[in-house]
């Protein structure tokens, strides 16, 4: 039985707590969780009793190396700000752990760079939780693309669509700053360019973008004639009617997770999307060109009224059509089976000269149509064969967040971005999959 602890326990926390205190702990054992917040490691442990497992030990933040000497993890789940996931993800791997970590990986060149680094010198293993992956419709397109169905797939259109519940909650919290999560072409689209790199079986080499905050944002807000302000919902009048307030005091989860946390480390998760401070964009547009030649409009808006997807693949022998409307979620941590769940998902095939047809496939039990068991059972279950191949390690979560890298230094100078310009890629060649 593997041994495992989590630092980090938050709202992403919650998935690997039910899974391993309830499904999996035949085959994993939490050992201890770490955190700087006191409040939420106690929230975390009732999460685990609740799941009718032990609660474990708990450590603050400084007492990282401390917790693996005393517990002896074999593997470190990394839930923790996208900005410190490196930092976490290193010292584990120098103190003999290997790593399972939130997507992205990290949120820009040189912390991935101190993680290749880190990996070749200890020689242990990171895995990159992408979710998206294992959905069995996700998975559906890859078998088809692999059976050639359209046959060579030469342009591909994707637009992601987030909604005024779930696309303003990254404006509410610390997604908000740039600095913290690399902005939502990494902290989001990570998922959406891994599945690109995973569906084409290739890696960009010349990404271009354009961006900006659009419709968040105090000043936008002001231009379409707003005059009523709140730094944050709880306990402020402004709030009580506004569609983007999120109200904590009335969500058990919420408040049990952060608003009774509030005292310790003055992290306000419902701060408002029409608020000062906000550095990350809202409107985001990407063209990407692949090694394979295959060419990528990708899109992301976060303020849309319905969520999901709609993505096309164009082929020398046909066109995929996939469309996918998910229910809206905020995250809360605790169980998750509604998060990402579909009230539609169609995937329909074009041949050239024959009738469309309907791909058939079934979707799973929990969230994003089953995906999250899935990769539960990948990483917790026992080992098998994929011939798929959904398994990401850390040279598939590098190359996810390069393209959203890449984008925000198009942004920045406004120019094409080439993947040759990064010494992460040259890098990345002499990995080998695990």
């Amino acid at each position: 039985m593997k041994k495992y602890a989590l630092v980090g326990t938050g709202g992403r926390a919650g998935l690997y707590i039910s899974a391993i205190g309830g499904a999996w702990r035949e085959n994993a054992q939490l050992v201890a969780f770490c955190d700087s917040n006191q409040t939420r490691m106690d929230y975390a442990n009732q999460l685990l009793k609740n799941e009718g497992a032990t609660p474990v030990t708990t450590w603050k933040a400084a007492q990282f190396e401390e917790m693996i000497r005393e517990t002896h993890p074999d593997i470190i789940i990394v839930t923790t700000l996208d900005r410190t996931h490196d930092d976490y993800i290193v010292r584990a791997l120098h103190a003999g752990c290997d790593v399972i970590t939130e997507k992205p990986m990290t949120i820009d060149e040189q912390r991935a760079l101190r993680i290749l680094d880190a990996i070749e010198q200890t020689g242990r293993q990171v895995r990159v939780a992408f979710n998206y992956r294992y959905a069995p419709h996700h998975s559906k397109v890859r078998e088809l693309l692999m059976q050639g169905v359209i046959g060579e797939v030469h342009s591909v259109h994707f637009e992601w669509l987030l909604n005024t519940e779930h696309g303003a909650d990254y404006f509410r919290r610390w997604h908000r700053e740039k600095r913290n999560s690399g902005g939502l072409l990494v902290h989001k689209s990570t998922h959406h360019f891994d599945l690109m790199n995973f569906w084409l079986d290739s890696y960009p080499e010349r990404v271009y973008a354009e961006g900006g905050l659009r419709f968040y944002g105090r000043e936008n807000a002001e231009k379409r004639g707003e005059t009523q302000f709140y730094p944050r919902t709880h306990g402020y009048a402004a709030a009580k009617e506004s569609p983007f307030a999120l109200h904590m005091a009335d969500n058990p989860q919420l408040k049990a997770l952060y608003l009774d946390a509030e005292h310790e480390d003055n992290y306000f998760r419902d701060q408002s999307v029409f608020s000062d401070g906000i550095t990350i964009e809202d409107t985001l547009s990407v063209l990407v060109k692949y090694q394979n030649q295959v060419q990528l409009t990708y899109s992301l808006n976060a303020y849309l009224p319905w969520e999901g997807l709609n993505v096309v693949f164009n082929g020398s022998a046909g066109r995929l059509e996939m469309k996918i409307v998910e229910n809206s979620y905020v995250n809360a941590g605790g169980q998750r089976d509604n998060e990402g769940s579909l009230e539609q998902c169609d995937i329909t095939v074009l041949p050239m000269f024959s009738a469309p047809w309907k791909a058939e496939f079934t979707l799973g039990e929990g969230g994003h149509g089953g995906g999250d068991n899935a990769m539960l059972a990948d990483l917790f279950g026992e080992p098998g064969n994929d011939p798929l191949q959904r398994a990401a390690d850390h040279r598939a979560g590098a190359m996810s967040i390069l393209t959203g890298i890449a984008g925000n230094l198009s942004m920045q100078q406004q120019r094409p971005v080439s993947f040759r310009e990064f010494e992460l890629v040259s890098r990345l060649k002499h990995h080998p999959r695990h």
